[in-house]
């Protein structure tokens, strides 16, 4: 009869697991060598990692108004039809004056119960008060007083603010873009004079900033409903500032 000897299965595990982890020894010392070697090459280069920005003002072409009609009634029917006659002609004076219905836009509406409060009594409905908002914008600034008067003398009783915009930001942007530009590489200049170093590659730019469009108008004036007329509405635009910030990074050399 003829034997064959056979290891047993836990003895050749038991050899298996040695190279196993002398495989496994092998990798993990290799690891931080590659992590060093990284490490090394990003420290081997001498960036400038800078940041400037860029301004321009320019004058403003267009204005957005928040105006409206404020109106009270015994009931609340009488309080809306009060204030939508009103509101009408005011509309109809915006439009007289030159403003288009796509630069009209209903803002805020709202009814609210009016009450008298006494100490010790229940409250006491008195009547109610409607108000009606538009925003509306101006696209000709030569205009923009005379069509505020025109929906005062309308009928519109609240003006609650002005505020100024470009109808179109993109010129003043790349002016903008253009003067940061110039002030990351002045900057980087100086910098290389500084340390003896000089910039010989740019390697990332990024921008933010830019033209903000005008927020909502913030209260600034209020008329009468029987404003006096004699004088034209004087409004001044002033400049607008638009500002681009940028930064970048730099290789640098000897």
């Amino acid at each position: 009869m003829t034997y064959t000897a056979r290891r047993p299965a836990k003895l050749m595990a038991a050899f298996a697991a040695p190279a196993l982890l002398g495989g496994a020894l092998l990798m993990s010392a290799a690891a931080p060598a590659l992590a060093q070697t990284s490490a090394d090459t990003a420290f081997k280069a001498t960036t400038f990692n800078l940041s400037a920005y860029g301004e321009t003002r320019v004058a403003p072409d267009m204005a957005t108004i928040t105006l409206g009609v404020q109106t009270e009634g015994a009931t609340a029917g009488e309080a809306l039809k009060a204030n939508g006659a009103r509101m009408n002609q005011a509309l109809a004076a915006l439009k007289k004056a030159g403003i288009a219905e796509r630069d009209i836009q209903t803002s805020n509406l709202n009814l609210n119960a009016q009450y008298a409060y006494e100490q010790n009594q229940p409250p006491k409905l008195t009547g109610y008060q409607a108000s009606n908002q538009v925003t509306i914008t101006v696209r000709d600034l030569a205009k923009l007083g005379a069509t505020v008067d025109a929906a005062v003398g309308a009928g519109a009783n609240t003006v609650n603010g002005i505020s100024f915009g470009l109808l179109n930001p993109q010129a003043a942007e790349d002016a903008a873009r253009l003067e940061a530009v110039k002030a990351l590489q002045a900057k980087a200049e100086l910098y290389g004079r500084a340390t003896g170093y000089k910039a010989v590659r740019l390697v990332n730019l990024s921008e933010g900033g830019g033209y903000t469009p005008p927020s909502p108008p913030m209260p600034m004036m209020a008329f009468a409903a029987k404003r006096e007329m004699s004088d034209a509405t004087s409004v001044a635009a002033g400049e607008l500032k638009v500002r681009v910030d940028v930064s970048a990074v730099y290789e640098a050399a000897k």
